[in-house]
């Protein structure tokens, strides 16, 4: 879609990490709307086209999701619901009404094999239950709705929800040694800093797949030592091993996205995650 047609963009999950963000920095450009539960459940045909219809949006971004990475495994049915058929359910009513949708997709679709960051032409290979529906979310949205944006990203940080920069925060503030996973890498990425880069992806008419996160990678423990280092905070970082942390899920061990595409259709790329990180810390200072 031109980005001229586009004038007003609903916010499908807006009290949600990424939602919240997406209604503040949209702004800047766009009208603005938000819905989520229990005014809109994404899971209910009638209850997307009844926002739809009252809103009128020119694009809709599903920012809804079932994000429990190890409760995925149990609670399959709800992540299947959530995460594969709604992204369906929700393309298909905006390719009904002409409105373009946004569909939020994740690097856990990855298994992690890769030595170097994964394009958006790489094979998907989910390792757990997660990464398979969100994959499924992805299907769904290519078959509904010829016209669409999905965009990648991964290990979103920011207010508004749970996430391992805030957890970090509450564990280190004390004293003593805090074990880390050291063998998983990815690509930290600030709800501000994606928001920033849909909003540039709609003002560019970008379609497609686009990877959207903060550039450079790290592996889980050096990502947590920076957030203590930078927030002055006393426990120790010290790393451990994926198996001794011994979760339900299988976690990639290198998920990292090229931010190639995207910078080619904006021109320019996110911050690096060290930027992110610190952006933030002062953000949160001057906001506490």
């Amino acid at each position: 879609m031109a980005n001229g047609e586009i004038r007003k963009v609903l916010v499908l999950g807006d009290r949600g990490l990424l939602g919240t963000e997406l209604k503040r920095v949209l702004g800047r450009w766009f009208r603005v709307a938000g819905s989520d539960l229990p005014d809109c459940d994404i899971q209910s045909r009638k209850s997307v086209e009844s926002v739809l219809d009252r809103v009128r949006p020119q694009a809709a971004i599903n920012a809804a999701a079932y994000t429990d990475v190890d409760g995925c495994e149990t609670r399959v049915a709800l992540a299947r619901r959530v995460n594969s058929e709604a992204p369906g359910t929700v393309a298909r009513a905006c390719r009904r009404r002409g409105i373009f949708p946004v569909q939020v997709s994740t690097d856990f679709i990855f298994s992690g094999r890769a030595r170097r960051p994964y394009t958006e032409k790489s094979r998907p290979a989910p390792l757990n239950y997660y990464g398979l529906s969100k994959l499924e979310g992805e299907k769904a949205v290519r078959k509904s709705a010829p016209e669409h944006l999905i965009v990648r990203t991964s290990w979103l940080f920011g207010e508004g929800g749970k996430n391992f920069f805030e957890t970090i925060l509450a564990k280190a503030a004390v004293p003593g040694r805090l074990g880390v996973v050291s063998d998983q890498v990815g690509s930290p990425t600030w709800s501000r800093h994606l928001a920033l880069g849909i909003a540039r992806l709609l003002l560019a008419g970008a379609s497609g797949t686009v990877n959207v996160t903060n550039t450079g990678w790290v592996s889980w423990y050096g990502y947590a030592r920076y957030i203590v280092s930078r927030a002055g905070l006393p426990a120790r970082i010290v790393p451990i091993s994926s198996r001794e942390l011994s979760r339900p899920a299988r976690r990639p061990a290198f998920s990292a996205l090229s931010p190639e595409r995207y910078r080619s259709l904006t021109g320019q790329a996110l911050p690096s995650w060290r930027e992110a990180v610190r952006e933030y810390l002062r953000t949160k200072k001057r906001d506490g």
